[in-house]
């Protein structure tokens, strides 16, 4: 005759149940690499943790300069021009022009037009394939994309260029729009979506 069982008790094990797999709940054997989807404990990983070696969405990689304007407006990219440089690198260029200009038009004003003509739109295309000119090259600052810090491109560089004629429409206010422009951009730069940043 056996002993009533306590109720209250500890169940006795069911001799015909299913034994557990082997491993379960406990941590991979030494020297053995976790199971898929577990770390080093045997454990799946938390929620929300960021896989080893892997950068987060949306930030830039480490020791990278970050580009571009964030949702606040504020510039986040390289350091920008100053208006002063801008200046002096356009008054550079402007003597450069002006110089071989004034050569050309003494033997003919016709040529002197054309090889102004032919210097503008010269300085055009090595704003948009190189981001700079003579003046820029001198006083340390290029012109780029807004975006990405690109070129902009032969045909954007000769565009930008033409565009200044609304910088210089109104009482040349688009030319002194940089000064207080949280971007330091004249009209043609909002235009194009371009910026000018100091380089080394």
């Amino acid at each position: 005759m056996t002993a009533p069982q306590d109720p209250f008790g500890t169940p006795a094990p069911d001799p015909f149940g299913t034994p557990p797999p082997a491993g379960a709940g406990q941590p991979p054997a030494y020297g053995q690499p976790p199971a898929a989807g577990q770390d080093q404990d045997g454990r799946a990983p938390g929620y929300g943790q960021q896989p080893y070696g892997q950068q987060p969405y949306g930030q830039p990689v480490y020791g990278q300069q970050p580009f571009g304007t964030p949702p606040s407006g504020a510039w986040a990219g390289p350091p920008l021009a100053s208006w002063g440089r801008r200046l002096a690198g356009y008054l550079i260029d402007s003597i450069i022009v002006g110089v071989v200009s004034s050569v050309f038009t003494n033997v003919d004003a016709n040529l002197g037009t054309l090889v102004n003509l032919a210097l503008f739109i010269t300085f055009g295309v090595l704003t948009g394939i190189k981001g700079q000119t003579p003046g820029r090259q001198l006083m340390k600052i290029s012109v780029v994309k807004e975006v990405d810090g690109t070129y902009l491109g032969a045909g954007a560089g000769v565009g930008r260029a033409f565009l200044h004629v609304l910088d210089a429409l109104p009482l040349l206010l688009g030319f002194f729009w940089p000064i207080w422009d949280r971007k330091n951009q004249t009209f043609a730069d909002k235009i194009i979506k371009s910026v000018v940043i100091r380089v080394p």
